[in-house]
């Protein structure tokens, strides 16, 4: 009669080790797995939003410099109205106009003058609208009060969209530099966006008197 013996404890006990070490790291590579997959995502998913953010603040840019034409046409037709103040304005609508981009810059240096840029055709309509209050017959027509209205809706719409595309960029360029999120970003080419600088002050909407206009 043969006898067969049963595995030894020892080896039993090994085996079962080896497949407990394995589960383990089954374990933890689908955690990981599933951790850098999440990332992934929420990488993929956030810099649309920067790019949707950007385009909506330079629409509101390019609403406010479509204004321009409109408000100094009004303005010229005031008798002995400033025309240095109406010469600024062109001039720094001009400026404005030789500064685009297709998609959201990449350059901070690009970023600066943009904003720069924008923020001189901000303060010279603000100083053409204050100039204005010294010609009661200018804004008192309808035509003028109407685009001051406009222009004050435009400022508010472009201080929430500034808003916007600063915590859609600060989100972006956190989430690229955290662990582990830094690493899949790494693999991707990703790197930091350049954020929205403006001077103090800037993100205030500009405190514009309308003459009264109702």
């Amino acid at each position: 009669m043969i006898r067969t013996h049963s595995p030894r404890p020892h080896r039993r006990g090994a085996v079962n080790a080896l497949v407990l070490v394995l589960g383990i790291f089954l374990l933890l590579g689908l955690a990981l797995g599933g951790c850098a997959v999440s990332k992934y995502n929420g990488i993929v998913a956030q810099e649309p939003a920067v790019e949707a953010s950007w385009t909506e603040l330079q629409s509101q840019y390019q609403r406010r410099s479509e204004l321009v034409p409109q408000l100094v046409a009004t303005v010229k037709g005031a008798a002995d109205f400033e025309k240095s103040t109406i010469t600024e304005v062109t001039a720094a609508r001009a400026s404005v106009g030789k500064m685009q981009f297709t998609g959201s810059p990449e350059n901070q240096a690009d970023l600066d003058a943009y904003v720069a840029a924008q923020s001189k055709l901000s303060g010279s309509l603000s100083k053409l609208l204050l100039v204005a209050e010294n010609y009661p017959n200018l804004t008192a027509t309808a035509g003028f009060r109407d685009l001051q209205v406009q222009i004050e809706g435009t400022e508010n719409r472009i201080a929430v969209a500034r808003g916007r595309y600063i915590e859609s960029v600060k989100k972006f360029n956190t989430m690229i530099v955290v662990f582990p999120s830094n690493i899949i970003a790494g693999m991707l080419g990703k790197e930091k966006k350049p954020q929205l600088t403006t001077p103090a002050g800037s993100n205030e909407v500009p405190a514009i008197d309308f003459g009264g206009a109702k």
